[in-house]
């Protein structure tokens, strides 16, 4: 009978329907590797977004976090101190008196108030103008005029190579006290007042010295921290 009909497999070939039979070894395996990889990677990613969330999360806080001021120096760090020289003295002052005056310069940080000048010879009392407290401004020079009275030649130093003055100093970190020599010039002023002060009063006369016996002293604005206290 002739007809035609559907056509046959050839020998050594079989039909093979990919919804209802599974594919061969070779390609399941493959299959198989495949569906790990992405499961594996399915569960990465989460978390590699999150770390990625976190540390952004985390960089901006730290980049807008509040930052702390830093501290401010210690006013003896942030003040210089210069002898200028001498001055007449004031119309009220006593006999046996001198003046000078100093330059005060606030260098940096907040405002250093000047809270006291003083001296350490029993011999000798201080007053100034202006008289203390008084606040400095940043980088401004304020000129201190300080006139020194001999109340006891007997009590004052009988080799003046290192006077100096004690300042005591405040700002918002501490409050200091401090020994202040303010150089050479200022040494030979200071031990030629006290003998033309002391000159006609016998008790002193044994005190008398020349400035050459004046040993060598530091330059102005060397200083000695005695003590220091937060305000």
């Amino acid at each position: 009978m002739n007809g035609v009909g559907p056509v046959e497999p050839g020998e050594g070939t079989r039909v093979w329907d990919p919804a209802g039979q599974p594919p061969p070894p070779g390609h399941r395996q493959a299959y198989d590797r495949l569906s790990a990889f992405c499961a594996r990677h399915r569960r990465a990613v989460p978390a590699a977004a999150a770390a990625v969330v976190l540390l952004a999360g985390g960089g901006y806080l730290f980049a807008t976090r509040a930052q702390e001021p830093p501290a401010a120096p210690y006013p003896s760090q942030a003040i210089d101190i210069r002898y200028l020289g001498r001055e007449g003295p004031p119309a009220h002052a006593p006999g046996g008196s001198f003046t000078f005056a100093v330059r005060v310069t606030a260098l940096s940080g907040p405002t250093i108030t000047v809270a006291g000048i003083s001296q350490p010879y029993a011999g000798l009392s201080l007053t100034s103008v202006p008289k203390p407290p008084f606040r400095t401004r940043t980088g401004f020079g304020h000129k201190i005029v300080v006139t020194m009275n001999v109340t006891e030649c007997a009590n004052t130093p009988r080799n003046a190579g290192l006077p100096f003055l004690d300042v005591t100093l405040r700002n918002t970190r501490a409050i200091e006290d401090h020994s202040y020599i303010l150089g050479e010039r200022y040494a030979h002023d200071f031990s030629d007042a006290l003998q033309v002060a002391c000159s006609n009063d016998p008790p002193s006369l044994a005190k008398r010295w020349n400035a050459a016996e004046i040993p060598a002293v530091r330059s102005a604005g060397s200083h000695y921290a005695d003590r220091t206290n937060r305000p």
